[in-house]
């Protein structure tokens, strides 16, 4: 590991130019950044070093080359740095769960439901993400429903995960820099590498994650880069780039070992439930979706999987549906999670 910046040509006046050299000189002549070039440039960019426009070309040049595994990792490191995670959070979490999705389309967060589910069942479950975004909106909204405050501090989380195994970790509060510059996706028009980063950086430090994508081509990404890590990832393709798995189509799991399918279940169809107030009536059985239900249930077994909670699929399916069917009993109040 170096902090060494690399060198600067005759014509540049600012120590992040090389950065953006490296990435764009053009064919034959451009390559990724390395990770400790990575590291290095989004230090800077997170310590306000760089120019707005600097920030820009960087990340669509990144962009547009494409993820690499060990570029992703120098990010992170330096993500984490610059935020000073992991917090400092008690007992151990077992299970971290990145929720990044912003698509105007992305409907009821169901993978909520199923956080909460793995939660109830012994699992200290870490949620987190951005508060703000088009696409961000259904979430906040359940969360304000089911009375979950966001935790914005290391020990409001603490008290959380202690009362309840759940908390959810705002972005804007472990690293608002991050925050901020994921939000120039409306500004530039395309999301930037940082989406993986925020998926990767795991404030928490916890033992397994479950991490969602929208693109089958990110996984081998993702599963790499945790692996330079030293994380323990589990990857799939899921519902509006969410962790989150209907169940009515096979899915395919990736972990640092290998792939594994898991077959389609019973239910067909899509859920009927559109609003919150509906969301939160199936959770406290006041209304009957078979397709939300399946998808509650789908995704917690999944995540029981990332958490190495039971040692074949099936097992972990039997298991959420037993939580599912269960719920109530969990409840303190019948209107919370």
């Amino acid at each position: 590991m170096t902090d060494a910046l690399p060198p600067r040509a005759p014509t540049d006046t600012h120590d992040f130019a090389p950065f953006v050299r490296i990435l764009g000189r053009g064919p034959g002549k451009s390559r990724s950044l390395t990770r400790d070039e990575a590291r290095l440039a989004l230090g800077m960019i997170l310590r306000g070093e760089a120019t707005r426009e600097q920030i820009g070309a960087l990340l669509m040049l990144m962009r547009f080359r494409g993820e690499a595994a060990d570029e992703m990792a120098g990010l992170v490191e330096a993500a984490r740095t610059h935020a000073g995670v992991p917090w400092d959070l008690g007992e151990p979490v077992d299970l971290d769960w990145p929720s990044y999705a912003d698509g105007r389309t992305r409907g009821l967060p169901w993978y909520l439901l199923s956080a909460l589910l793995v939660a109830r069942s012994g699992v200290r479950v870490a949620m987190h993400g951005p508060l703000a975004g088009p696409g961000r909106v259904n979430l906040i909204a359940a969360l304000h429903g089911l009375q979950i405050e966001p935790s914005s501090t290391a020990p409001a989380a603490r008290a959380n995960l202690d009362s309840t195994g759940f908390a959810f970790l705002p972005l804007e509060t472990v690293c608002a820099a991050l925050a901020d510059l994921l939000a120039l996706r409306g500004v530039l028009g395309l999301r930037s590498p940082l989406n993986t980063v925020g998926r990767l950086l795991d404030p928490a430090g916890a033992a397994g994650s479950v991490d969602g994508v929208f693109h089958p081509n990110y996984i081998a990404v993702h599963v790499g880069t945790a692996a330079l890590l030293q994380r323990s990832v589990t990857v799939l393709k899921g519902g509006g780039g969410e962790a989150e798995w209907s169940g009515a189509k096979p899915l395919i799991v990736t972990t640092p070992t290998g792939e594994e399918t898991w077959p389609a279940l019973e239910t067909e169809g899509k859920a009927t439930s559109d609003s919150v107030e509906d969301f939160i009536a199936v959770w406290r059985g006041d209304r009957t979706d078979p397709a939300a239900a399946q998808t509650v249930v789908a995704t917690a077994a999944v995540a029981l999987r990332a958490a190495y909670r039971y040692p074949t699929r099936e097992a972990c399916l039997e298991a959420a549906r037993a939580l599912w069917d269960g719920r109530t009993a969990y409840f303190s109040n019948p209107r919370i999670g």
